[in-house]
């Protein structure tokens, strides 16, 4: 998806804008962890960079440690509860938007699938999307499975350089 994106939450009382900036293409993600914080098969996510993101509204945030150590905080809309985008301390400047809020939803096509290790039984998986039993180790392998267009690829070098990616982003497999 290319230009700006707009998205919020349920009851309106959180909007937001996601400039067209530096993002990841969108993956989703088939952990238990995400099934269970959404009720569903699994979650469709992209990161971006938080500087990118207008926000209209209060929001609410929730923290907690995983596994690997890294401080994940979930930050959502404290009327309806539904969660806009997670950030966590292993990748400063950076975030991770719930893509089932943006306004077209139905246009993100993810580019990887995550974890299908654990997916659902009866989830199908399209043919020649990238599907990992877990997810990528390292900032290399996340930037080439879902990594940004080309022009970007030199601006990761930095982050890669600056941010270890932790060994797992999810309580369980």
């Amino acid at each position: 998806m290319r230009g700006d994106l707009t998205g919020g939450c349920l009851c309106g009382a959180v909007r937001y804008t996601l400039r067209d900036g530096f993002r990841f293409r969108p993956y989703a993600c088939h952990c238990t962890d995400c099934q269970t914080r959404t009720g569903g098969a699994f979650s469709k996510h992209m990161l971006f960079a938080k500087q990118d993101l207008d926000i209209a509204g209060e929001l609410d945030v929730g923290s907690y440690e995983q596994p690997s150590g890294a401080l994940s905080s979930i930050w959502g809309c404290p009327n309806c509860k539904v969660r806009i985008f997670a950030e966590n301390d292993k990748r400063p400047g950076f975030a991770s938007l719930r893509c089932g809020t943006l306004d077209r939803s139905h246009e993100v096509v993810p580019a990887a699938h995550l974890w299908v290790s654990s997916k659902q039984a009866w989830v199908t998986l399209p043919d020649g999307v990238p599907a990992l039993a877990e997810q990528p180790r390292t900032q290399a392998e996340w930037i080439a499975l879902v990594g940004p267009t080309p022009s970007w690829r030199s601006a990761l070098q930095g982050f890669a350089a600056k941010a270890a990616m932790p060994e797992t982003t999810h309580y369980r497999s």
